[in-house]
């Protein structure tokens, strides 16, 4: 038997970073054309209403295209190029994966029979859908807000009313889509109408949507746990990623050993057959710095992160004031294949400053000059992506705890 294949950290960053167009160059114009490429590149983008600095769908891509335009993403959903569903949240993902949502649209409809959905569809869950789906039949496309609100549903979900709740079950099932977005608002039609036709009669069957979710997670992976594998898209389970990959040892897939990051023990992944030409493809990471979303897709799996580059990172938006360790929206600080620390920051608008209130660095890294200028340069970048003029980056210096 032939020794298993180990991936220096080094080499295992280098290529998760690869995988996720962080090594590529943040210059040059960024068209529909590419947009489309570097959404389909990363497998999705989430969507977040937080617009503390940018709105997370915002932010990641402006960390990989510094001259990504809003007005072309908002181009690319209306020419039918992506559409928005569930993967581990709500998210921007290429069209062509729509028929290999079906699974998810079954999931949903069967849980219109649960106590959340009825109480907060009302008193009667059948005739509130009923009316919604004439609604949008006769009259077109429709926000949530051109529906009388009428009394909450018991239970109230984000205040949602009856209509609100059964337009989001009726997108959550497929029977309606996203056609665009006004103001951050879903603007809701028939999937019919959205959808390309031969998209929209699509089937595949369930070995056919398991390949096509375990595949291209692991593509974007580059390696991955069985777990890391499922939790990717967030809807297939551990036990189905063994079940896919098992027939597929020592042909299309190997086992490989990933050294972690210091104090990290090295982890058996997965990976396909030739990654050692995908590795020798890989870009050498940049010496440049890049602010991330919270919910980048490189910071998303925490416990991944951590085994990679020794990253102990929690989003603390939701924790309260006095237990927080750093701040609000503390967005991790990317230095070439390394991240070097977290900035807590924060755009006001209406004095147009980007605030950064909180600077703290990974222990064993120091601030110098040339580290300092490179964070100045890009806070300057960010500023100018959120529409403000200055930077107050006027604050203590910490190491991470």
């Amino acid at each position: 038997m032939e020794p298993m294949l180990r991936l220096s950290n080094r080499d295992a960053r280098a290529l998760f970073l690869e995988t996720h167009g962080l090594t590529r160059s943040r210059g040059g114009k960024l068209g529909e054309e590419g947009l489309a490429g570097l959404i389909h590149d990363l497998g999705f983008v989430q969507l977040d209403t937080i617009n503390t600095v940018a709105r997370a769908h915002e932010m990641i891509l402006f960390s990989r295209a510094q001259n990504f335009d809003r007005g072309t993403l908002a181009a690319l959903h209306e020419s039918g190029e992506v559409f928005e569903h569930w993967t581990h949240d709500a998210s921007i993902i290429p069209m062509e994966f729509y028929p290999y949502w079906q699974d998810r649209f079954k999931r949903a409809r069967s849980a219109l029979d649960s106590p959340g959905w009825q109480k907060r569809l009302g008193d009667n869950p059948k005739k509130v859908l009923k009316m919604v789906r004439k609604r949008i039949e006769q009259d077109g496309p429709c926000m949530s807000r051109n529906f009388a609100e009428g009394p909450k549903g018991n239970g109230g979900w984000w205040g949602w009313s009856p209509t609100k709740t059964a337009l989001e079950y009726l997108w959550r099932t497929g029977e309606l889509a996203v056609l665009k977005r006004e103001g951050f608002q879903k603007v809701y039609d028939l999937s019919e109408r959205v959808i390309p036709q031969d998209l929209h009669g699509e089937r595949p069957s369930k070995s056919a949507i398991l390949d096509f979710k375990c595949r291209n997670a692991l593509t974007r992976l580059g390696f991955g746990t069985a777990t890391e594998i499922a939790h990717f898209w967030a809807s297939v389970k551990k036990a189905d990623v063994d079940r896919w990959a098992k027939p597929l040892l020592g042909k299309e897939l190997i086992e490989v050993m990933i050294e972690g990051a210091k104090g990290e023990p090295d982890r058996k992944a997965l990976a396909f057959a030739d990654i050692e030409d995908r590795l020798a493809d890989a870009a050498n990471p940049s010496k440049s710095v890049r602010f991330l979303s919270p919910f980048d897709p490189l910071i998303r799996d925490r416990k991944r992160l951590k085994h990679l580059f020794g990253f102990d990172y929690t989003v603390e938006i939701f924790v309260p004031e006095a237990k927080r360790s750093y701040g609000y929206y503390v967005l991790p600080i990317l230095e070439g294949d390394r991240i070097i620390g977290r900035a807590d920051l924060k755009a006001e608008r209406k004095a147009g400053v980007l605030d950064m209130k909180g600077l703290w660095l990974e222990r064993g890294v120091r601030l110098t000059g040339a580290r300092e200028a490179a964070i100045q340069r890009d806070l300057v970048r960010l500023a100018r992506f959120c529409g403000v003029e200055t930077v107050d980056a006027d604050c203590p210096v910490g190491t991470c705890q």
